[in-house]
């Protein structure tokens, strides 16, 4: 069942992440609170851990960028020996084919259109003169 365009299954999706978002906010905001009234031991050891989870989250995200970079390399290398020469062999390809019809039109469609609009021309005479009949 659908209302406002947004299926039911997307809606409770919506629903559970926000609960989920909501108490998780909660329960930071409860750990500052409760890390505030700790005594000095307790916290500098939970900063040492925060300072250790941010440092191994750096070399997360830097080893994802290194990652990056090289498979813009491999797409860039992709571009380059791949796709540009699939686009040369494809204008190639059409320059042919524009060539072989303009000698399509040239030799056989011009001939026919020419002959037919005579003999077209030379059935109005003859139905004018009156040697044929108009049907």
């Amino acid at each position: 069942m659908q209302e406002n365009g947004i299926p039911r299954q997307q809606k409770t999706a919506i629903i559970l992440i926000s609960i989920i978002a909501v108490l998780f906010l909660a329960a930071v905001i409860t750990g500052i609170v409760l890390l505030s009234r700790s005594d000095v031991e307790t916290t500098s050891r939970v900063r040492d851990i925060f300072i250790i989870v941010l440092a191994l989250e750096s070399l997360l995200i830097g080893a994802a960028l290194i990652i990056l970079v090289i498979q813009l390399a491999v797409l860039t290398n992709l571009v380059q020996n791949e796709v540009r020469p699939i686009l040369a062999s494809t204008k190639e390809t059409i320059s042919t084919l524009r060539g072989t019809s303009q000698f399509i039109s040239k030799r056989a469609v011009m001939p026919i259109i020419s002959v037919s609009s005579t003999m077209a021309g030379f059935r109005k005479l003859f139905e004018i003169i009156g040697f044929f009949r108009k049907k």
